[in-house]
């Protein structure tokens, strides 16, 4: 490059949060610090986002949606306050935002118990506000329950042989005899529901939900397969084809509920994020590209929102660069993904406490090294 700022440039930061330490509106306000430390009035354009996990409702309602909170029923039964986002005729809901890990009282696990009934309310007060395309974003829960909570909050019953309703939880489905759906909200058939999530997990099995994401939800080998168990004979009575699914076993099984009762189509949460958020126009408008989140590893490559931005980035021939708290890729992993470059704040700082401590002033170091790197000559 020229000597000097290349004046022609226009930077476009696109990353997800930090998790634990900043929130993607937060990442892209210390990258913007540091980069214009750097090249002063540099153009700098932000787009926070989220691949359908945690801070989905947050990324939009920075990128221009109306925040609406609502009481709903936590994981646990206790009420607590949820949020939606909201523009025009369409919701962006996040079911962590009822049913996740985040409302378990004192943090103590609830593998057997916890319900997704709050997320359905919340789905409904969605469609009381007007919604007519809803982005369901599913990821961050702290439930195994295949939706069957949130299913109830919409107007299903499931019984057991006695004709009564099953207790909360994943662990009850084990004794669901029957399943009436004729309850449901109708308005359902007249909406676009969107599975939006980064793991397309099916419900049941060595990579089903009680299997993959059920220990991070404190279930022991015991509650694993009490909830396989569970979840796979709770299917045989609702439909064991959508089981398979990809996407069924999105956050404890409630993409299943979704697929089987609601009608919702799976898509990567990071490709519907990025419809909604207006990616293309901005992406249009960028000569570098900075996205990143908290640990850039192999996960990321499957579904998280940095590969989905440096996809659709390198599909427009765009340059991109990372920032991560963690790098534990290679360098050849990182390229693959069509990623230039990427920056770890463990770089800077080998001590993770210090680093998540002071991730903030680390991002902005991080972003100067950028722009001395990609928007000025040696």
């Amino acid at each position: 490059m020229a000597d000097g700022a290349v004046t022609a440039a226009r930077v476009l930061v696109a990353a997800d949060k930090f998790k634990g330490s900043l929130t993607a509106v937060q990442v892209a306000e210390r990258v913007t610090a540091g980069l214009r430390r750097v090249v002063p009035g540099l153009p700098v354009e932000t787009l926070p986002v989220a691949d359908g996990g945690d801070g989905t409702v947050a990324a939009a309602v920075a990128a221009g949606f109306e925040r609406r909170e609502v009481r709903v029923t936590g994981p646990t039964g206790e009420p607590v306050t949820a949020a939606f986002a909201l523009r025009d005729t369409t919701a962006v809901v996040e079911m962590a935002e009822a049913s996740g890990l985040q409302h378990l009282p004192d943090g103590v696990f609830a593998p057997l118990t916890a319900t997704t009934y709050g997320s359905g309310e919340l789905l409904s007060a969605a469609l009381d506000a007007g919604a007519r395309t809803i982005v369901f974003g599913v990821g961050g829960s702290a439930t195994t329950d295949g939706g069957a909570g949130m299913l109830a909050a919409l107007g299903a019953r499931f019984l057991d042989a006695d004709g009564k309703p099953v207790g909360p939880g994943g662990g009850a489905l084990i004794d669901v005899a029957s399943a009436d759906l004729c309850g449901l909200d109708a308005r359902f058939k007249d909406v676009d529901l969107v599975l939006a999530s980064d793991v397309d997990n099916p419900l049941t099995g060595p990579k089903g939900a009680p299997a993959v994401f059920g220990p991070q939800k404190g279930a022991s080998p015991e509650d694993v397969a009490a909830l396989d168990a569970a979840l796979a004979h709770y299917a045989s009575v609702l439909g064991p084809e959508q089981a398979a699914l990809p996407g069924a076993g999105a956050a404890g099984g409630i993409g299943y509920g979704a697929l089987v009762a609601l009608g919702a189509r799976f898509r990567p949460g990071i490709e519907v994020m990025l419809d909604i958020l207006g990616f293309a126009p901005a992406l249009s408008r960028a000569t570098l590209v900075i996205t990143g989140e908290g640990s850039l590893d192999e996960q990321t490559l499957h579904g998280k929102a940095p590969a989905g931005v440096a996809a659709a980035a390198r599909a427009e021939g765009k340059e991109v660069v990372a920032v991560c708290g963690r790098l534990a890729l290679p360098p050849e992993a990182v390229g693959k993904a069509g990623i230039r470059r990427a920056y770890a704040l463990l770089d800077l700082e080998p001590d993770p406490a210090v680093c998540m401590a002071q991730a903030g002033p680390l991002l902005e170091r991080l972003a100067e090294n950028i722009a001395r790197d990609f928007l000025v000559g040696s």
